[in-house]
């Protein structure tokens, strides 16, 4: 098993995998540890849908917008915040569930991603690579009905697991400083927005996406390319109806 301290500091982001399987006794044995993760008052209320058979990712594919990972990848993983299976138990034993209301979804959807890091991070010990894939909750409708997932529950992340076909450089990070706020929240300055995204707008990479867009600068590219605010309603409004339909919206 790798060192801790080195696996977290020298991540990086697998996008292209080799064709050798992820055998079923390593995958259990990282999803074992993935399942220790803290969860709100040990409820567990999530679910993992694993995606291993070839057209079964190939239907999944056009909800991640066609990545190429989501079929290249020997396992997808699909982490779900999951109140069905809490709210069955509770009635099995007498018990009448008050979680069909959006703190629940909340609950939940932190439980799976908190499940879903610490799967990414046993699976990177073990030498595997993995990509987080931020589609899910764009077409969580479309995952819904793909994977057959009941009223309940509802798809908020996916993760892709394979052996790394390449070794791609590591991504940028903003510097600590800039993330971290003592005792109270600092708000930031315009100055110290200019010092903390410098190495950012100065990477070769970064000044080649405001180029290729035709962009003035590299916030452009996130606000007018990437995530624009169409797309961002559009989602919202698809999502919110997804958690109506799933049963999170009702009080």
């Amino acid at each position: 098993m790798a060192d801790i301290s080195d696996l977290l500091l020298n991540r990086r982001t697998i996008r292209k995998y080799s064709s050798e399987p992820v055998v079923d006794k390593l995958l259990n044995e990282i999803l074992t540890m993935g399942c220790r993760s803290s969860t709100t008052g040990n409820m567990q209320v999530y679910s993992i849908i694993i995606s291993q058979d070839a057209e079964k990712k190939r239907e999944l594919a056009p909800c991640h917008f066609n990545q190429k990972m989501i079929t290249e990848a020997p396992v997808v993983l699909t982490f779900c915040a999951d109140f069905n299976r809490f709210k069955k138990w509770c009635r099995l034993r007498h018990a009448e569930p008050g979680y069909d209301n959006f703190l629940s979804f909340i609950t939940a959807a932190i439980d799976a991603l908190l499940v879903a890091q610490t799967v990414c991070i046993a699976a990177e010990s073990k030498g595997l690579g993995i990509c987080y894939l931020g589609t899910t909750t764009y077409m969580a409708h479309k995952i819904i009905e793909i994977l057959k997932l009941p009223r309940g529950v509802v798809p908020v992340t996916t993760i892709t697991i394979g052996w790394p076909g390449d070794k791609p450089d590591q991504v940028d990070r903003l510097p600590l400083s800039a993330v971290t706020h003592f005792e109270t929240y600092k708000d930031y300055s315009d100055e110290s927005l200019k010092m903390f995204y410098k190495e950012k707008e100065g990477r070769a990479d970064s000044q080649q996406f405001v180029i290729e867009n035709h962009k003035e600068t590299l916030a452009q590219v996130f606000t007018d390319i990437r995530y624009k605010k169409e797309d961002n309603i559009h989602f919202s409004k698809v999502l919110l109806q997804v958690l109506k339909d799933q049963g999170f919206m009702e009080q």
